[in-house]
């Protein structure tokens, strides 16, 4: 989502400079405070987004919880940092947050030039765009001559000119400074299209006047694929933040969820025991308790539950698993072993 482009501030290169010195010491840092510190959105519905209370909510902020489950057996032991897609990976460079899961698109120059790696892929997303039912269009090929509304400063603008350039369309863009400003434009009428990530579209539309009026066009212009983001040079942080994600997707593929995690404790599968802790010092080779995983079950659940009740048909969001779908049944997400 409003993915940001690099640019070369005096502040984020401070930032990386400043990296090092965070190296190998990530977990003992969030031991010693008490809590993970996460760097979420300012506010997308069904990936981070705190209600009039402050309580946060959403696939990637379950993430985070999944985190802390997995150190403290506490899911509630986080702080939510919300950053905007200008702001976040300085935050991230300068040790404000320990992990970033802010629905960030992983590239190769944020890859390599920013000091940071990124972890598993928690979400499958792509570039499409929002129109009014009335303007009768049915594919993103018959724009021609359309406005489109536009975070400015974005790779999503970007993808935009790339699409109707390739297309050999005509359109305007039409920028805006903020996500906020860009949904409150589209609504108002200032634009006949308005172009995200997909899953950002189905989120920015229960914030329109009358979202039953809009339908998400069937094209996908860009590969969008989301996940966490930590700083270069703490291994043991970066193992840790990567297996919280296969253990949720594993959990998923062996049947284990929230409500029989217990029971499956007693289960013959080899896979699962290690899973659980039953079989295996896994927890100890990343600086955890052996039953690193349970917590993240127990408290948390399976990737396919915190989908389900974040993004997918138990959600008002209601998006189909797709990519996001099991590898088993012609998704993406595949764990990768415990042994």
């Amino acid at each position: 989502m409003k993915r940001y482009l690099i640019g070369a501030s005096l502040a984020l290169s401070a930032a990386i400079a400043a990296g090092p010195a965070f190296a190998q010491a990530t977990l003992s840092q969030v031991k010693a405070r008490g809590q993970l510190a996460c760097g979420s959105n300012t506010g997308l519905a069904g990936f981070g987004v705190p209600d009039d209370k402050g309580n946060w909510t959403g696939l990637d902020v379950e993430y985070c919880r999944a985190i802390a489950a997995a150190i403290f057996d506490d899911p509630t032991k986080v702080k939510f940092t919300p950053l905007s897609a200008k702001d976040r990976f300085t935050a991230l460079q300068s040790g404000e947050v320990d992990v970033l899961v802010r629905n960030t698109t992983w590239t190769m120059s944020r890859d390599t030039q920013l000091g940071l790696n990124f972890g598993p892929i928690n979400y499958y997303d792509g570039q499409g765009f929002l129109v009014r039912k009335k303007l009768n269009v049915s594919s993103a090929l018959e724009l021609s001559g359309a406005s489109v509304c536009v975070q400015q400063g974005t790779t999503t603008e970007l993808n935009l000119a790339d699409y109707f350039r390739a297309n050999k369309m005509k359109y305007e863009s039409v920028v805006f400074a903020t996500s906020d400003e860009t949904v409150k434009a589209y609504d108002s009428g200032r634009c006949d299209a308005f172009t995200t990530d997909a899953s950002g579209l189905y989120a920015e539309r229960l914030k329109l006047t009358n979202p039953a009026d809009h339908i998400v066009l069937p094209e996908i212009i860009s590969k969008e694929p989301l996940g966490p983001a930590v700083r270069h040079g703490d291994d043991q942080w970066f193992d840790i933040v990567k297996w919280v994600h296969y253990a949720m997707v594993g959990a998923e593929e062996f049947g284990v969820t929230k409500a029989n995690v217990d029971q499956m404790l007693k289960s013959d599968n080899p896979e699962i025991k290690r899973l659980l802790g039953a079989e295996g010092k896994f927890g100890e080779t990343i600086g955890l308790t052996n039953d690193w995983a349970y917590r993240i079950i127990k408290h948390i659940g399976n990737y396919g539950e915190s989908f389900e009740r974040n993004v997918g048909a138990g959600s008002p969001l209601k998006i189909a698993r797709g990519l996001n779908g099991q590898w088993t049944k012609g998704g993406l997400q595949y764990a990768i072993p415990i042994r």
